[in-house]
């Protein structure tokens, strides 16, 4: 009994790497016949796995069910999982971090000592930093995520953050989530242009729009459009700098939202940039570290940079022979 029940776990840690097998492939990996492998695909799905036959191969595949059966875990993914969960717990989606502490708890309760060991380790010298924000429920997102998928016309109610709610009707395309919000990145039928919205300002209406055909992605991508839409918009003071590096070198120093980051060629790339006021914008673009050259902006944003030079320089006047 303690063999088979060992086999069965085995033949299911296999079923679990999401491909087909055939029955062959099964018993030369269990060291069992064909036929064994059948009676142990059925005791599988008594237990509530459904272990799928594939035509044409005479092999297996394990489905999805109507309930959720116990999953084996290998011990790297036991841990990112466990991982996960307690980051989950400090997310940005409202209710989730009770759901996730759920999970965690009972996850924890079946590791291996020297697993729960790793994981505990890791949360006693984490020492989270970041600001809090608002948060998304889960129903938004799903019923932005569902619309993003059918490709359904979406409306909702939308708060601006400059006060004063509106109806929008929009194509959505994508969700993402970049620094601690949740955006999403939709056509805007009214306005005949791309747009970007905070999903927690949102309220969706029922039911859902037309369906419509998908248009190509802003920018290339929604993830460069957005942070162009957040490095750029709202910023009273904006500036285009020509950087003496390639793009790549660069990015590894621009934090998100820092700013957006254009290739020019394999020694140059272009950095658009916006801040509150230029002495801002001044220490954002000399941490890159780099030669520069401003390629556009205000004339106080230059002479900003030239007092910052002469300030620089007068600081290290002793030391210069």
């Amino acid at each position: 009994m303690v063999e088979t029940s060992a086999r069965l776990l085995k033949l299911l840690s296999l079923l679990q790497t999401h491909r087909d097998w055939s029955g062959a492939e099964l018993a030369e990996r269990l060291s069992v016949t064909t036929r064994t492998i059948r009676r142990d695909v059925e005791r599988l799905r008594e237990l509530g796995y459904p272990v799928h036959a594939t035509q044409g191969t005479a092999g297996y595949r394990l489905g999805a069910g109507a309930s959720l059966p116990p999953l084996l875990l290998d011990d790297d993914e036991a841990v990112a999982v466990a991982v996960g969960l307690r980051t989950a717990a400090g997310g940005s989606v409202t209710g989730i971090e009770e759901t996730s502490l759920r999970a965690l708890t009972k996850l924890e309760q079946v590791l291996p000592s020297r697993l729960r060991h790793q994981v505990n380790t890791l949360h006693m010298a984490t020492v989270r930093v970041g600001r809090t924000g608002p948060t998304v429920s889960p129903d938004t997102l799903m019923a932005i995520a569902a619309a993003c998928r059918r490709h359904e016309r979406l409306r909702f109610d939308y708060t601006s953050p400059r006060g004063g709610d509106t109806i929008r009707s929009v194509e959505p395309h994508s969700l993402v989530s970049f620094d601690r919000h949740w955006y999403l990145v939709a056509w805007d039928i009214d306005r005949e242009d791309w747009r970007t919205f905070r999903a927690d300002r949102l309220r969706p209406r029922t039911p859902t729009g037309p369906r419509f055909a998908p248009r190509q992605p802003p920018d290339g991508d929604v993830a460069t459009y957005l942070a162009h839409r957040l490095s750029s918009r709202a910023w009273s003071v904006q500036a285009t700098v020509t950087l003496h590096e390639s793009a790549e070198t660069v990015a590894q120093r621009i934090w998100p939202g820092m700013g957006v980051v254009e290739a020019v060629d394999d020694h140059s790339c272009l950095l658009y940039v916006g801040a509150d006021t230029p002495w801002a914008l001044v220490w954002m673009i000399t941490s890159v570290d780099t030669d520069f050259t401003l390629t556009s902006g205000p004339p106080a944003l230059a002479d900003a940079l030239q007092a910052q030079a002469t300030r620089c320089r007068r600081a290290i006047q002793k030391f210069i022979r």
